[in-house]
């Protein structure tokens, strides 16, 4: 078990917003309403993340680009310079390990292979450096390749699960699907994506053994609080839906 659980806030862009993606249905996904920022304006929302937690990284999800209908680059470009201590995972629909490599050349951050979009089973081999594996399910549904998901061999050191049908739906996160792929890739660092409602889930995900969660709704709603935040990275106990949770989280 990891000795701490990294937080990874999401930035999931649509139209030059960031909006509240609900369950990958991004046909109905709306501009972000938050606690922490009065606008859905990219940038607003990092400064209010970063203003609710000293955050190390971000993962931005293009989807514009995911679904062929543009492009963000602009807009991490002017989030790359405004904020050069964030370390950007990003998400822009790579078909194959190419296309990653062309955008990772362009200095934004590490690219993320979303299995989605993947046309190919990439080999661990011709991973980019520091590229990131998204695996993506909808319900049992393995979104890609099948090879992909069967063989943990192709997988690179930083795996994330991504459970669609659960993100920004507060039903939980889904550690049945993330101890099945935990023992299937020990060797991997898992972060689980989707469904997490309050503290003491980040202490089931650390039990469980994920290295990190990717929020996004629990920290808009204030589900996760300034005060949770700060005493679990403290390595004390925090107050959590009636009772008291503890996880060390950076």
């Amino acid at each position: 078990m990891p000795a701490s659980l990294q937080l990874i806030p999401v930035l999931d862009l649509m139209g030059g917003q960031v909006v509240r993606a609900r369950a990958g249905l991004r046909d109905e996904y709306l501009p972000l309403q938050s606690r922490l920022c009065q606008s859905s304006r990219p940038e607003a929302v990092v400064e209010g993340l970063l203003s609710l937690f000293p955050f190390r990284h971000l993962y931005i999800a293009d989807l514009d680009a995911i679904l062929g209908q543009g492009s963000h680059q602009t807009t991490l470009e002017s989030l790359r310079r405004a904020h050069p201590e964030l370390e950007f995972w990003v998400d822009a629909g790579f078909a194959n390990v190419e296309a990653a490599r062309i955008w990772q050349s362009k200095g934004l951050g590490r690219p993320v292979l979303g299995s989605e979009s993947l046309s190919e089973v990439p080999a661990r081999s011709v991973f980019p450096v520091g590229g990131v594996l998204s695996l993506d399910f909808r319900g049992d549904d393995f979104l890609g390749p099948t090879a992909l998901v069967r063989e943990a061999g192709h997988w690179p050191s930083d795996v994330i699960v991504m459970t669609l049908a659960r993100v920004g739906m507060s039903e939980g996160p889904d550690l049945a699907r993330l101890e099945e792929l935990r023992r299937l890739a020990p060797a991997c660092r898992l972060y689980a994506a989707g469904g997490v409602r309050h503290a003491a889930d980040l202490v089931e995900l650390t039990q469980a053994g994920a290295a990190g969660v990717l929020l996004a709704s629990a920290l808009h709603d204030g589900a996760i609080s300034r005060t949770e935040l700060a005493a679990l990275r403290a390595g004390i106990p925090a107050p959590g839906p009636g009772r008291f949770v503890q996880a060390k989280i950076h």
